[in-house]
């Protein structure tokens, strides 16, 4: 459903909209321009192109999920382009709904992508997050609040999610272990 709802608001930009917001890329988060919303995308891995001009790194981050074997990559962090495209590979236990917290995140994008299951996400909009558990954290740029997704959706290998700073997600929801990668890609 938010695909669907993410790609009929992309196809009613105004050309000049888009184009204004091409060039200040490096300026903003990924947000709709439509009612200032936040824009969680979730898509087919096969979609990818349809949101390279998003960011100037997409293209780069889903090109490095095109030439590695996902299901074969061993867990740790690959830096593809220095700070700004990382890679990580984790597999670990999921978590039952109630133990899911949300997190945002100040300096990254994430694509997230599992690969060896479905794995569901809690999502609520930053702008309804009041109730911070630790406060940010910028070594760790993670933020963890208190109040309980909105949304949940699930996602299986060959989908992705892109979580924008505006995104509140909690990640890892389920039964069992899960591999999966996580793209760090920063906003500036």
């Amino acid at each position: 459903m938010f695909f669907f709802q993410i790609f009929f608001r992309l196809a009613y930009f105004e050309e000049q909209k888009l184009e204004k917001y091409r060039q200040n890329l490096y300026l903003c988060p990924i947000r709709s321009h439509i009612n200032n919303e936040t824009a969680m995308i979730i898509d087919n891995l096969a979609n990818a192109a349809n949101y390279f001009h998003l960011h100037p790194l997409f293209g780069e981050a889903f090109e490095y999920l095109k030439q590695i074997d996902m299901k074969a990559m061993h867990t740790g962090t690959t830096e593809i382009k220095g700070s700004l495209l990382k890679a990580s590979v984790v597999e670990t236990q999921l978590k039952p709904e109630a133990e899911a917290r949300l997190e945002t995140h100040r300096k990254y994008i994430d694509i997230q992508i599992p690969v060896s299951g479905a794995e569901r996400y809690g999502w609520r909009s930053l702008s309804s997050l009041t109730n911070s558990e630790t406060g940010y954290d910028e070594a760790n740029d993670i933020e963890f609040f208190c109040e309980r997704p909105s949304t949940l959706v699930t996602l299986y290998p060959g989908e992705f999610v892109i979580f924008s700073p505006e995104d509140g997600h909690a990640p890892l929801v389920g039964e069992g272990l899960i591999k999966k990668i996580i793209l760090k890609i920063a906003v500036r």
